[in-house]
This record gives structure tokens, sequence and C-alpha cells, in this order.
């Protein structure tokens, strides 16, 4: 009697968590689907009888286009119906032989699992799996079948490399973590999956290295990710803005990435990485503005010549940033300051234009931006010739209208050049959308505006943190022995880089073997 009561319990407490348990009879089992899936003219329902006598009924239900129908008809309707016909179960043993021996020997997939409501059946039907439904019987099966189509494993758009892996992440969940899986073959890499979005219940998995990861960064992922309430979690950009440090900066807390080496070299640092179904972009974090200033082509090339890009990079990314505001300052308020034949030169270019060079700045800046927004949007081969095309012709009757200095058009299109030498998209913008910050300034008080917007910038980006890890590390948490600086402007020889980066803060900091080191530097003296 009390184990009845704790029975009925358990399922008054299902009853009131809104989950329908499953019903002895198939066609009340059919039903519930049914109403579930009104109005879905995807999903395949198919009855069928199994038993020696082949009069025990059973069905299956899944969706057109996600499952795969030849596993379906060869390895579950196929074995069914032939290989249930040796039991000969009694009356009182029916229920419990016939599914258990389907479960163990009839099903020939490798994902067999029971759900315990009608609710969890549909949600894996949703996802590509099939339901397997037994009459005289609770139990719900469900099988591995997804089959749905899929983009294949391709070069990465964004993070086009000269040298190093062409392989790239996809929008499937499952290509993407056996990608990185690929890479590394230890029992200490953990995934850990859950569902975000009340409806979307979109797949995501937390990937770290056991005993390198920050305890304390993996703990804070967990505890942000489970704060998310939404319907629906279309793409990992949807996790990134719910989980990032400050959602108002225009400085991307957390770095992505379409390439899977990139997603192991930052687990093998002691980071973590959150991979979303139907997105090909994996997020790391923490992040850090060194982290995203790298390219892993950095990593494939000798170190000299990877701290000779380096370099280039960083002064790239502050002709960006800087450049047209100095122009803008240099002409309105500073013209002492430039040599004088550049400064006649100037005034030459300038005459006859009818605008402040604030106002000539901001023209030539939008219009290159709403260029390179249109190419973005265009066709490939379209795009990148409306782009050159569009600005050649634009800059060119500018010139000659007389609306804009010569030495103007040059300066845009330096700008424009060196905010493309920037790893990240993200970042690149927050730099784009500064630009014109400073644009203003330089307008309003010269240089001294340019120098007060670069403080209040840099007061910024120390005041930021991803995960509790400062967003400036490791320039403002340089650890004495640490080697974190041989990882910044310059990239060390790899010889050198025993260690893991310390502002990470990893449990295991030791990244090679010393003796193995030292030997190499014995073999290369010998």
């Amino acid at each position: 009697m009390g184990l009845w009561k704790k029975i009925f319990g358990e399922k008054k407490k299902e009853a009131k968590a809104g989950k329908t348990m499953p019903d002895k009879k198939l066609d009340k089992n059919l039903e519930t689907i049914k109403a579930m899936l009104k109005d879905c003219d995807d999903i395949v329902y198919r009855e069928f009888e199994i038993g020696v006598d082949q009069d025990y009924k059973a069905a299956l239900v899944y969706v057109d286009g996600m499952a795969d129908k030849i596993l379906i008809n060869n390895f579950i309707l196929s074995t069914s119906m032939v290989a249930t016909r040796i039991v000969e179960p009694t009356a009182e043993e029916l229920k419990q032989q016939l599914s258990q021996h389907m479960k163990d020997h009839t099903f020939a997939v490798t994902e067999v699992s029971e759900q315990e409501t009608m609710e969890d059946a549909v949600k894996f039907a949703l996802s590509g799996d099939t339901i397997i439904l037994l009459d005289n019987c609770e139990k719900i099966f469900t099988v591995g079948s997804k089959g749905f189509p899929a983009r294949g494993v391709s070069e990465p758009v964004t993070e086009a490399v000269i040298r190093g892996p062409r392989d790239g992440f996809t929008e499937v969940f499952r290509f993407n973590t056996a990608l990185i899986r690929r890479r590394i073959r230890d029992t200490k890499l953990k995934v850990k999956q859950m569902q975000l979005g009340a409806r979307s219940k979109t797949d995501v998995a937390i990937m770290y290295i056991e005993d390198v990861v920050n305890e304390g960064v993996l703990k804070e992922v967990k505890r942000r990710l489970d704060t998310i309430d939404i319907d629906i979690i279309l793409d990992s950009g949807y996790v990134e803005q719910f989980i990032e440090d400050d959602w108002t900066s225009p400085f991307p807390q957390i770095q992505n990435t379409e390439r899977p080496d990139v997603v192991t070299a930052a687990l093998y640092e002691g980071r973590v990485a959150i991979v979303v179904d139907n997105s090909p972009f994996v997020l790391i974090v923490p992040g850090t503005i060194n982290a995203m200033m790298q390219s892993a082509e950095d990593y494939y090339e000798r170190w000299s010549i990877a701290t000779a890009v380096r370099l280039l990079r960083y002064f790239a990314a502050t002709l960006s940033l800087l450049l047209p505001s100095l122009y803008v300052a240099f002409t309105s308020f500073h013209p002492q300051m430039m040599p004088t034949q550049l400064t006649l030169a100037l005034a030459v270019n300038r005459e006859g234009v009818p605008f402040p060079a604030i106002v000539e700045a901001l023209i030539m800046e939008t219009t290159i931006e709403i260029l390179r927004e249109a190419g973005v949007r265009l066709p490939g081969p379209i795009g990148a010739t409306i782009g050159i095309v569009g600005g050649l012709v634009i800059g060119q009757a500018a010139v000659e209208a007389g609306l804009v200095a010569p030495l103007m058009v040059i300066v845009v299109a330096v700008t424009a050049i060196s905010s493309f030498a920037i790893p990240r998209y993200n970042l690149a913008i927050g730099f784009r959308l500064l630009r014109f910050l400073f644009i203003f300034a330089a307008g309003a008080l010269g240089l001294y505006g340019i120098m007060l917007s670069l403080l209040l910038v840099l007061i910024h980006l120390a005041s930021l943190k991803s995960f509790g890890v400062p967003y400036l590390s490791p320039f403002v948490t340089f650890i004495e022995e640490s080697g974190d600086i041989g990882d910044t402007f310059v990239r060390a020889p790899l010889l050198s880089m025993n260690n893991r980066n310390a502002h990470v803060n990893p449990n295991n900091r030791n990244r090679m073997d010393d003796r193995r080191r030292e030997n190499f530097g014995d073999k290369e003296e010998k």
C-alpha cells in the first residue's frame, strides 16, 4: 500500500508540474501526441503490428525532413516487424518481456532511451529522433535517428588564414563538438550539455579541460547560463549578449570564432568554450583585448614574422581609430604643428571646399560605412565590385565637385583599409563607432579633445572585466616571471612559452616540460 501511495504521489507531482504521463493504451498516447502536434503536417505517424502472430500494436512518430528515413526503415521498422516474431510471452509477461526484448535485441541503433513524459518524448522527436510506442506498455522509447540537412565543414569566412587548418564550424551542434574533440584526445576534456530557450530548446554545451580550467570562471559561466530566460535562442550571439559583463560597452568582452584550432588553443589556456546549436560561432570566455587582437596564424609562423605582423596590426588599429580625428584637429586647430610645406599643400587642397574639416570628415566616413554595409549585404563578387568601384567613383566625384579635399579621401581610404587588419569583426566595429566620437572631440577641442577621449576610453577599458579577468590583461596584471608579456605585442618563440598565461589563473600553469625544452636546446648545440 505504501509503495502504491508513493507511485501515485509521484504521478500527481508530475501532473502538477504540467507533464503528461503516458497511458497503457497505444491509441490514447497517439491521440495525446497528435493533440500536442496539431496542424503539423510534417509529422509522420506509422502504425504497425509486431509479435509472433503480428497481433501486438505498435507505432512510431518522427518529423519528416528531420529524421533519417533509411535508418528508420532498415534498423527500426524492419527489425521490429521481423525480430519480434520469435518472442512468445505469456499474458502476464507480455508488457515487460516484449518491450525489453525490443530495446535489447530489436532496435539496431546506438541511441535508445526511455522517456517518462509525453513532453520529453515530443521534444526528442522535434530534434530529429523517433518515438516508439507499444500497446499495453507505459514506456516510451526514443531512438536516435537525426538526419536533417546540414552544411558540410568548410573554410571559415570571417577568419581566413594563409597557413593553418582550413576546417571551420558549422550550424550542426554535434559536428562542432566533434571538431574540437578531434583535436583534444584527452579524457580531461569535458562537455556539459544543457538546453536554453523555453520554446526553442536549443542545445548548448560548455567545454573545458578539467585539470586546467579556472574553476571560478567555470562556475560563473554555469551560473550566468542558468539565469537566461527567453523563448528562443537562435544564435550564439543571443547567449553572448545575456552573459557579457557590460552590455553598454562598445567593446566585446566575449571572443567568438569559427575556427576549431582557436577554440582548442583557448581550452588549453584554461578558458571555457560555449558551443550553441544552429550557430557556426563558438564563444570563448574570458575574453581580453589582447586575445582578440591575435590571429591563429601567429602561432603557425616563426616568431619574428608573427611579431612583425602583430606590431603592424596594432599600428593599423591605432590608425583606424585616430587618423580622421587627427586630420580634423590639425586642419582646424593646430596647422602650426605640421611642417610648413605640408600646411601650404593642405591649404591649397582645401581651397574652395565649402565645409569645415569636421563636416568633411563626417560626410566621407559616413559614405564609407554605407558602402561597407552595402557590400556586405550584396552577393560576394558583386559586393566586392560595388565596394571598390563605389569608393573610387564617389571619392573622385567628391573631389572634382569641390566637396572634400583630396587628402581627406586618402585619410578615409587608409582608415578603412586599416580597420580590416583587426582580426575580430566585432572588435573592429567598436573601433569604427569610437572613430566618430574622436572626430566630434577633435572638431570641438582639437588635440585636447582627442587626448581627453583617449583617457576616457582607457578608463573604460581598465574598468572592464570578463568573468572576473581584467579586459586589459596582461598589460594591467603583469606578474613577474609569468611569461604573459611574451604573448602580447611580441610573440615570443614557442620554446620560451613554457607556462600558460597567468592572468587567466589556470589550475595547471605548466604548458611544456622544462626537460624537453633543455634537451631540445642541447640537440641544437650538438
